[in-house]
């Protein structure tokens, strides 16, 4: 007769619990029947990102007006909610509720390629060059992991997004800095500027790709035709892939135009294009990015995708294919004044900045009138406070006191810059502070009260 014994693990754990310090520590540490507690060397100098300290400050203040974080504070757009619910109330396709295709929705990726055949002007295939990713972050480190290899150089340029550093490092590779300089008589965010020569110094034998943000995060700054065909010039010089991470792509203030990079003459072949569903429709929350690029560039990341992730949630997906396939139509009909793209969203973005700028200058700061995204730097030399005290840090750039100091004092939170740049140049710009102006008119208002009795 076989008795299944169950083994109790609580009963392991008390006996643990009750052993005297040293033998815990052997236990978990010296133990040849236990496994390393060391993590990956990939990992060990990651450092916590910013968004973990400021998020975690800003959901510990309840009083906490936060201006810092960059996604809206008001409703998504009705339309694409309610392609949202529409799949979920009626459910007339069951199969909506279940895996898709894995490298993307076919409703998606062909709505993709759609909109992405009329801004780049390229035949765009959307089961071969278009990949949906749960989130842009996942379509930047596909890329990373799929192309780079230990020894090889990253140029990127700086300010940029936190994340490309440690993704680029998990893969082996160095990023090589390339930083914007900022004219201090100018008020605008075209006052950051590409030093071509510079950026081309950095290059060898060693360099594999070039990674950029356009429109730029935090800056604002939209690159020009010129600037944009100078790295393109590069690009086929050395031979290198570009990663373009224009998720800010449509969020761009009238009066300014957005050059996609894989539009450019030859460039299609050697881009990686990043995009995001949650900044296009302002949908943070459904993580739904994608990239988009040749087979011949895509093939590997599918390839990760399909033993990482596998597949991203279908209904969201759907969702976004039909967003998509809507304003493609009033496109298409030259309806440009019902579009969202194209007409409510740059219109509220301009509406929002103008109201943002107004706010700094009243409170005696110097607003950096951006572009293009929905971010907005100010200077703050002129803020009085006390935010050099060495309570809010000590090997820190002065901006992330003065970050410090305004949400634990002052119950405002806004990002410090220095954290968009590597090392070499953490004290750029470290007399600034990074601000979300897509917020409500209330929000807004509450943080402008708060500016104006610093």
């Amino acid at each position: 007769m076989h008795i299944e014994r169950k083994f109790d693990m609580s009963l392991l754990y008390n006996s643990y619990k009750r052993a005297p310090e040293t033998i815990r520590r052997f236990l978990t540490t010296s133990s040849p029947n236990m496994t390393s507690r060391k993590p990956s060397v990939k990992y060990v100098d990651t450092k916590e990102s910013i968004w973990v300290e400021f998020t975690q400050l800003a959901a510990a203040n309840k009083q906490c007006v936060n201006i810092g974080q960059g996604f809206p504070d008001f409703e998504s757009p009705k339309f694409v909610a309610d392609f949202l619910k529409n799949i979920a109330d009626h459910n007339e396709r069951p199969d909506y509720m279940q895996y898709t295709r894995s490298f993307g929705d076919p409703r998606l990726v062909s709505s993709l390629a759609r909109l992405y055949q009329h801004t780049l002007g390229v035949d765009v295939s959307p089961n071969d060059d278009v990949l949906v990713t749960t989130g842009a972050y996942m379509a930047l480190y596909y890329t990373f992991t799929a192309w780079l290899n230990p020894g090889d150089e990253v140029l990127v340029l700086e300010p940029a997004y936190d994340c490309y550093l440690p993704q680029i490092n998990a893969a082996g590779a160095k990023a090589v800095p390339v930083c914007l300089e900022f004219d201090p008589t100018s008020n605008t965010s075209a006052g950051f500027k590409l030093d071509i020569k510079m950026m081309e110094s950095k290059i060898n034998d060693k360099t594999k790709m070039i990674v950029n943000n356009n429109p730029n995060n935090p800056t604002g700054k939209l690159f020009t035709r010129k600037e944009l065909e100078d790295i393109a010039g590069l690009a086929k010089k050395y031979d290198l892939i570009v990663v373009s991470d224009e998720v800010y792509s449509h969020h761009i203030m009238p009066g300014n135009k957005m050059i996609p990079f894989a539009s450019l003459p030859g460039m299609y072949d050697r881009t990686i294009t990043i995009g995001s569903a949650g900044k296009l429709f302002s949908i943070t929350g459904w993580k739904i990015g994608f990239a988009i690029g040749p087979n011949q560039l895509m093939k590997p990341l599918r390839q990760i995708h399909q033993n990482c992730s596998f597949n991203t949630a279908t209904p969201l997906q759907v969702a976004v294919g039909q967003g998509i396939d809507r304003e493609m139509d009033l496109i298409e009909k030259n309806n440009i004044k019902d579009s969202y793209l194209y007409t409510t969203l740059p219109e509220t973005l301009a509406k929002d900045r103008d109201l943002m700028a107004a706010m700094f200058t009243k409170a005696g700061m110097k607003p950096i009138i951006p572009e293009a995204g929905y971010f907005m730097l100010a200077d703050v030399t002129n803020v009085k406070g006390d935010y050099k005290n060495k309570k809010y840090g000590t090997t820190d750039p002065l901006d992330f006191n003065f970050c410090r100091w305004l949400i634990k004092e002052k119950n405002l939170a806004v990002i410090p810059p220095s954290a968009f740049y590597s090392e070499e140049f953490k004290a750029k710009n470290s007399n600034m502070i990074r601000a979300c102006f897509f917020k409500k008119e209330t929000t807004l208002a509450a943080a402008e009260k708060i500016l104006l009795n610093l």
